[in-house]
């Protein structure tokens, strides 16, 4: 098997369980289960930068 061939075989991101069927993401309805709750619950958050807070009624300038 080439390196290629095996960048090509998918695995399952919650258990690591492959190769994955053609367009299947989760190898069960268990793994499907835990990656929705993890996104409802906030761990696949991507973190924010503020932004400095303008002063209102200067339009931003000095």
């Amino acid at each position: 098997m080439t390196a290629q061939e095996r960048k090509r075989i998918r695995r399952c991101p919650i258990c690591g369980k492959g190769p994955l069927p053609p367009g299947r993401r989760f190898c069960s309805d268990r793994c499907q289960q835990i990656d929705l709750g993890r996104w409802l619950s906030g761990d696949y958050a991507i973190p924010a930068e503020e932004e400095p807070e303008d002063d209102e009624g200067t339009g931003g300038q000095a």
